[in-house]
């Protein structure tokens, strides 16, 4: 068969870039070469792309800042592009060699400008298909508030929360009355627990508010559930299928943060989660459920809280673009299942072509 001309795109303008180098680099690690030209395409903190070697040399550059919070400065970021600002329109924005068309492109942005369905907008007016889910679902899925509401449509149970909106007035203390502390608060639009606190106090609340707008103009306030994380990648499109259920178990933070995730030791993945048949099943269920009615495609992973005093499991995020890292939590899972990490990106690649018809 003829090699499949695929371009992984990475980088990006939110404050996920580097984790989105990270996942790159372990997908282009792990693609099978016999099946793939692989093209890595290189979105910088500026918005400027950067293509074929440009893009490979973009990761290199940066080999030791990747999965580092802000380790790449803006200045950094655009050490490779000679376009100025100034001269930068629609007919030279990218730089760089595309030797041959593109037939499919494997998106890896996580959050806002790749994760949002900005990217999916841009790849299907151009007519260029692409693995993961299409606008509307990777919108909804950014914007957790969002989210909630249409999985607690389908039945899913979801914790309490308040939306705070940039600009408009809000009172600490009817919060606090409204929800009880110590509460969850977190920008309504990225991932990677980026710009996320726990809030015990008023003044830990008021700090919390104030670094989670930094991120951007919509800030979800949610009740604290005290227990056990779990998340659930679910696979597929037309018969989606939930894998392994995975408890993570932060080691060196309160919750699962962007230090626990993603700084050595920092946390425990339990995989296969030791819970019981009925629970696991329960759990399953509501991932297949919610990644139904959000109406995702290929793959999404699901995260819950388990409730200790009310013994109940509550949807609080999910990822329509998880991490791609080889220790990443769904390629975890689907090695479980069977498949190591060059399999399973062959099943994701494998549904998009279905999906888009390809050759």
């Amino acid at each position: 068969m003829k090699k499949i001309n695929l371009a992984v795109i990475f980088g990006g303008k939110s404050g996920e870039h580097e984790v989105s180098l990270s996942s790159a680099r372990g997908v282009m690690k792990n693609l099978d070469k016999e099946k793939y030209n692989v093209i890595p395409i290189a979105i910088t903190k500026g918005g400027n792309w950067l293509i074929g070697d440009k893009g490979a040399e973009y990761i290199k550059m940066n080999e030791e800042k990747i999965g580092k919070e802000g380790a790449i400065s803006l200045m950094d970021s655009q050490k490779l592009v000679t376009i100025k600002d100034s001269e930068r329109g629609l007919a030279n924005y990218a730089e760089g060699e595309l030797k041959e068309k593109i037939d499919l492109v494997f998106p890896i942005l996580h959050g806002p400008f790749g994760e949002d369905g900005r990217l999916q907008g841009m790849l299907d007016m151009l007519g260029v298909p692409y693995v993961f889910s299409g606008v509307l679902v990777h919108a909804i899925g950014m914007n957790k508030p969002k989210a909630k509401i249409i999985a607690a449509k389908a039945g899913v149970p979801v914790a309490k929360d308040s939306v705070l909106k940039k600009n408009e007035e809000y009172n600490l203390d009817e919060i606090i009355a409204k929800l009880s502390l110590p509460l969850m608060v977190k920008p309504s639009e990225l991932g990677s627990s980026v710009g996320i606190s726990l809030a015990k106090t008023k003044e830990d609340l008021e700090k919390g508010i104030k670094i989670a707008f930094s991120h951007g103009n919509e800030v979800i306030l949610e009740q604290y559930i005290k227990g056990r994380e779990f998340t659930v990648t679910v696979m597929g499109s037309e018969d989606p299928k939930a894998l392994a259920v995975t408890e993570i178990i932060p080691l060196i933070s309160e919750f699962y943060d962007y230090k626990a995730k993603y700084e050595d030791g920092g946390s425990k993945h339990v995989c296969p989660a030791e819970i019981s048949r009925k629970d696991e099943e329960k759990i399953k269920d509501y991932a297949v459920a919610g990644f139904k009615a959000i109406g995702c495609s290929d793959l999404a992973r699901l995260d819950f809280l388990w409730s200790e005093k009310e013994n109940e499991y509550y949807f609080t995020d999910i990822n329509t673009i998880p991490g791609m890292t080889p220790t990443s939590l769904a390629p975890e899972a689907a090695k479980l299942a069977g498949m190591n990490f060059t399999q399973f990106l062959d099943r994701l690649i494998e549904g998009a072509i279905k999906r888009s018809k390809i050759g």
